[in-house]
């Protein structure tokens, strides 16, 4: 190497480089090293000799690896859409309180709807117990060979015929009225604790639905108890018979509020009838709401415990019960919402006659987060089920009504116990004579969930829940008895006339235990901000970075790293180009038409080329005579050098 060309190389070394200045990756990642402040990539470079420089290799590709297994698990659980819980608590409003009577209507009202429908329910009742007494008939024909049903013109056995099965003879049933087995075609399905399941036959009560005009494809329900069975093969026909009933006659045919409440009161001040609101349900008839959205304010109590709550005083009227529709006497009371539909036949608590029922409540309000992280629903709008009821949404209330809008859809009429949807109108006998059995096989796969009601209906995201805690007394005493059903006879004197008896009495009272509210809300437990706070700690952590740091690394090992690739690249295209721009050839001396190919002819090919089309062949080029001159090696030539000069 020339002197010159090893001072260059000594000054360039001595030099320092710059990021994108310097020449190569390898000096890039020197000058990284020599001027970062991740102390580890430093470290490897300034440390002397080999083994300390290895273990500063190894510290740092240790944390480098720890640092990419603790972000992906950051960012994995990132993904995860978890969600923390925060559970405080605050004072409360007092809740709607929803009474009615397990009774529905008056049965010294209803009994001339149901004579027919008794008399039959009675004549069952009498078979199923004495079925054994009845051993032989004297003929076959339509009319009942049993003495149960003597003078009985049966006209719903017809309709839906009650059959006892035996476990000794399979595939066949006898017949509650005529008294004769009977082949029993298709599915028997067996409900116990409302749930429908498929059962084989045994000794048990049932009753056959069948299409119309299609005994082949019929379905038997069974029961585990001949009281069941009866009560639901009643309940079926009772509902069918007041479906047809204007509701203002079954309004009138319940029970006022004057009647259902004996005395009120409420957080110590006295209450009465005009404090509750009338709510007509279907199968519970006239039901009373103290507390309802109606009323001008949402009322609160002023303290905690028994005295502070609400107390009444119900009258349920034992005598006016129907036998064969209810088989419990006393009250069914439901604590909701203001804006939400009482489900008392779902979510009630009965209340006992002769006794004190104390419901000490808790309240729970949940917040749920929404998609992502839940499938919960604000209000129900983004839910393709239309809500018939004139309430919020919830989920029940969802299931409900896609179950009813089925119902229309299948058997062209509405399920009694449920609201109406638009330009619909409840089933009954006249009109749907098939709807028993379309009824029956849209529940059942309404169970299964093959409605896929149970997939389109969702929770809401904000809910309120009471816990409940029942305790009994029995009330009134014997003490007091005597004193207390003579004083609350006389207060009732104008709207009842009889002795009232403990038995159609029942006390409740309903009462925050403490004014506390337990409010439970999701928040996302990870989110950007926390995000990127565990990245800095785990990058401070273990390679004592910040932010700047990051922005170094980016800098030097993007930006600079790709400057460096991208301009080798570009010298080399450049490098490239010129090479294939500057094509060898040869040219004459003085002519530079001429130009050689690359390939040269020999002699022999070059005899038999012709000659371009229009070029001029060039000629040999003559010589220069001025360098055939001979230049003299001294311009003056020394005088003994000289030739005489001639005379």
């Amino acid at each position: 190497m020339a002197p010159g060309e090893k001072i260059k190389a000594k000054i360039k070394k001595n030099l320092p480089v710059r990021g994108p200045q310097a020449p190569t990756l390898r000096d890039l990642m020197h000058w990284y090293c020599m001027n970062t402040n991740t102390h580890g990539c430093r470290r490897i470079v300034v440390s002397r000799g080999r083994l300390r420089r290895l273990l500063w290799i190894l510290f740092t590709l240790t944390a480098v690896a720890l640092i990419v297994w603790q972000c992906a698990l950051l960012v994995s659980s990132f993904y995860t859409v978890s969600v923390s819980i925060k559970v405080h608590f605050q004072k409360l409003d007092f809740p709607a309180v929803t009474i009615c009577n397990i009774n529905p209507y008056k049965y010294s009202v209803v009994r001339d709807l149901l004579a027919d429908l008794d008399q039959e329910t009675r004549g069952a009742l009498r078979t199923l117990y004495g079925f054994s007494e009845v051993k032989s008939r004297k003929r076959r024909g339509a009319a009942s060979e049993n003495p149960a049903w003597a003078g009985i013109q049966p006209k719903f056995l017809n309709t839906i015929p009650l059959l006892a099965f035996s476990e000794n003879e399979k595939g066949k049933a006898r017949d509650f009225f005529t008294g004769r087995k009977r082949k029993v075609d298709g599915t028997i399905i067996h409900r116990a604790s409302n749930v429908m399941q498929v059962h084989e036959s045994k000794k048990t009560v049932g009753f056959q639905l069948c299409p119309s005009n299609d005994t082949s494809n019929c379905a038997t329900y069974t029961f585990s108890s001949g009281v069941n069975a009866i009560q639901e093969w009643y309940k079926l026909h009772y509902m069918n018979i007041m479906a047809q009933v204007p509701l203002e006659k079954k309004i009138n045919m319940s029970y006022s509020a004057e009647e259902l409440l004996v005395t009120c009161s409420f957080d110590g001040t006295s209450c009465d009838a005009r404090n509750f609101t009338l709510f007509h349900h279907p199968m519970y008839g006239n039901c009373y709401t103290f507390n309802n959205r109606e009323n001008e304010t949402t009322l609160s109590t002023s303290r905690g415990g028994s005295e502070y709550g609400l107390q009444v005083i119900l009258y349920v009227d034992e005598e006016e019960y129907n036998p064969f529709l209810v088989s419990s006497t006393g009250a069914k009371v439901l604590i909701h919402q203001q804006n939400e539909y009482p489900f008392i036949e779902d979510v009630g608590t009965e209340i006992e006659t002769a006794m004190s029922t104390s419901i000490g409540m808790h309240l729970t309000e949940s917040f749920k987060l929404s998609e992502p992280y839940s499938q919960c629903t604000e209000d129900g709008r983004d839910v393709p089920v239309t809500n018939i009821y004139n309430a919020s949404y919830s989920l029940q209330v969802c299931l409900y009504s896609c179950f009813q809008t089925k119902m229309v859809e299948k058997c062209g009429c509405a399920q009694y116990s449920q609201p109406l949807p638009p330009n619909a109108s409840y089933c009954n006998y006249q009109q749907n004579s098939n709807w028993m059995y379309c009824y029956y096989e849209l529940y059942q796969a309404f169970v299964k969930e093959e409605l896929d009601c149970q997939t389109v209906c969702r929770e809401t995201c904000r809910f309120k829940e009471w816990t409940l805690t029942a305790s009994l007394a029995q009330w009134p005493s014997e003490a007091s008895e005597k004193w207390l059903l003579r004083v609350l006879t006389w207060d009732q004197g104008q709207q009842i006339n009889k002795q009232l008896n403990k038995t159609d009495l029942a006390k409740l009272l309903i009462f925050y235990k403490d004014l506390n509210q337990r409010s439970i809300m999701e928040s996302p437990a990870n989110s950007i901000e926390v995000l990127l706070s565990n990245f800095g700690g785990q990058l401070g952590l273990w390679m004592s970075c910040s932010v700047v740091c990051v922005i170094e690394i980016i800098e030097v090992f993007f930006i600079d790293s790709f400057s460096i690739i991208a301009r080798r690249q570009w010298q080399k295209a450049k490098e490239w180009w010129a090479r294939k721009q500057t094509a060898p050839s040869q040219q004459g001396q003085d002519n530079p038409a001429l130009q050689m190919d690359e390939d040269l002819p020999t002699f022999t090919s070059a005899l038999h080329l012709p000659p371009a089309p229009g070029a001029q062949v060039p000629g040999t080029p003559p010589p220069r005579y001025n360098t055939l001159h001979l230049e003299r090696a001294f311009s003056h030539q020394l005088p003994d050098t000289q030739a005489p000069s001639e005379p």
